[in-house]
């Protein structure tokens, strides 16, 4: 165990998939967690470089771009995370290369992460219905036209699925995605 978490997930690799405009704290703390908990991290986004988030009211820090969307396969990960924000998960979900990873994701059976408006990219990649799942509340009908029952929970797990309504609920969303690696090791 080190002084930050313990290595539960040492040899997990997570795909953290944002583009700007992600919330800045629901990339950085779920990201903080896992590496605390020993795995090893990749931000994908749509361009590499930097992606700025955006902190609740303006515009957040940037974040280093580990990969490149289409430079990446399902195979070399065990989870992916999806922050929210407005803006990032509307421009995610209106790009087939990211709609199609995300897909490819969820249809392998490993863990997927969507926190706030995250969700967004499951209904674009047909991934909900069928499921119960949360989000921030403006994604209730988006969710139930998509064909998912929307709950309003702290965090909701799925099968695969595990999705949270907002910032708040981080601790216990990243508890969720550690507990459904760990049970997969």
């Amino acid at each position: 165990m080190n002084i930050f978490g313990s290595n539960d997930l040492k040899g997990k690799k997570i795909a953290i998939v944002a583009t700007d405009g992600f919330e800045q704290s629901e990339l950085e703390k779920p990201k903080k967690f896992l590496e605390g908990e020993g795995a090893e991290t990749h931000v994908i986004s749509l361009k590499s470089g930097s992606i700025k988030g955006w902190d609740e009211k303006d515009w957040g820090d940037k974040v280093d771009v580990d990969k490149v969307i289409g430079e990446v396969k399902v195979a070399d990960y065990d989870a992916l995370v999806l922050p929210g924000g407005q803006m990032n998960p509307d421009v995610l979900r209106t790009k087939p290369e990211a709609v199609r990873f995300i897909g490819e994701f969820v249809r392998s059976g490993k863990p997927v992460a969507a926190i706030c408006h995250g969700p967004w990219t499951l209904i674009e990649a047909d991934a909900v219905r069928g499921k119960q799942l949360t989000s921030w509340p403006s994604l209730k009908t988006d969710i139930q036209n998509a064909g998912g029952r929307w709950v309003d929970e702290t965090v909701v797990v799925d099968g695969n699925l595990i999705t949270s309504r907002n910032p708040q609920d981080i601790p216990n969303f990243n508890d969720k995605i550690k507990e459904a690696l760990v049970g997969k090791q």
